[in-house]
């Protein structure tokens, strides 16, 4: 039905994760509506980010090109306890609960089908760090899916012999929850993280 450049724009906004057709549609009409220089300026800040934007040498945090990022120049934060996270998104999360330590990104979760394997991760990279003495515990903050639970299991394999405490981000129900919508799963790691109930 559309030709040319907004058939373009329609179809490049349509491979976006989370964008459907009818969404790229709605955007890309809205884009054609707004002033020349907003176009411009969103323009630009898409070539901006894939120019200056780069991994942080240490976490693989996203960081300005050749910097290390935010967490990582910041003097302020622990460095004995870190956060190991699937993915660079998974920090924004972590940081609105007041944690104070440092992170390491591992770039993804264990996924056979999807051809990422232990090689594919920044596992070497999170035992080199570990291995340089100053890491006293290892937060796994994965997500709660299979893939995140065997990228878990794997993370503490290998960093249970380096005399590192390794702990698991709980899980369990949510607050204001009810039991009866609680999958089996839910509610049994909700069970195993019990604790004593103070009065």
């Amino acid at each position: 039905m559309y030709t040319g450049p907004l058939r373009s724009l329609i179809d490049e906004l349509g491979r976006l994760p989370g964008i459907g057709p009818k969404s790229a549609q709605r955007i890309a009409f809205h884009i054609l509506k707004v002033p020349g220089e907003d176009a411009r300026r969103l323009a630009d800040a898409i070539i901006s980010v894939k120019e200056r934007t780069t991994l942080c040498e240490i976490c693989f945090n996203v960081a300005d090109s050749g910097a290390l990022c935010a967490v990582c120049s910041d003097d302020r934060r622990d460095p004995d306890v870190i956060c190991v996270v699937e993915d660079p998104r998974d920090i924004v999360a972590v940081e609105r609960t007041g944690f104070r330590g440092r992170y390491h990104v591992l770039g993804g979760a264990l996924s056979p089908l999807d051809g990422i394997g232990r090689e594919q991760l920044r596992l070497r990279e999170l035992l080199d760090r570990v291995n340089q003495g100053v890491i006293r515990e290892a937060i796994v903050c994965t997500n709660p899916t299979i893939e995140g639970e065997a990228t878990a299991m794997l993370v503490a394999r290998e960093l249970a012999p380096l005399g590192v405490t390794v702990s698991r981000l709980a899980s369990g129900l949510p607050v204001g929850g009810d039991l009866e919508y609680a999958d089996e799963l839910t509610l049994g790691r909700a069970l195993e993280g019990r604790r004593p109930l103070e009065v």
